[in-house]
């Protein structure tokens, strides 16, 4: 590509993230305003209103990031230790498939701390 083209690109590319995140924000915002209309034909007040909490949200986000963390860690060891690979022969194939086993084994363990949880809240009742 000559220099010419590769500047268009990079211009049509800022013109669409631009267009991207104003049409994401109108979006947000538009489905936020209907949904209170909703709550108000409803007869509900939407001020009173507050989201649910979600009490192992966080166990499953920490969970998950410490394996993917930990995928990452091994990859990098795997590549630099077993594979032989210097610095500039990364084998990515490695890192996305390791962050992606750990991080599901980390919701995987979520999973069954939850299940477990609430069998023994049943059991109690």
């Amino acid at each position: 590509m000559d220099n010419m083209s590769t500047d268009n690109l990079a211009i049509l590319m800022v013109i669409i993230v631009s267009l991207g995140l104003c049409a994401m924000i109108f979006g947000i915002v538009y489905l936020a305003k209907r949904e209170r209309m909703a709550m108000i034909e409803r007869g509900m007040d939407p001020r009173r209103y507050k989201p649910q909490s979600a009490p192992y949200q966080n166990l499953k986000w920490g969970l998950m990031l410490i394996g993917a963390g930990f995928g990452l860690f091994l990859a990098f060891i795997l590549d630099r230790m077993v594979f032989r690979s210097n610095e500039f022969d990364d084998n990515p194939a490695v890192y996305f498939s390791l962050i992606a086993v750990f991080g599901g084994l980390g919701l995987l363990i979520s999973y069954i701390i939850e299940k477990k949880e609430v069998h023994d809240k049943i059991e109690k009742e």
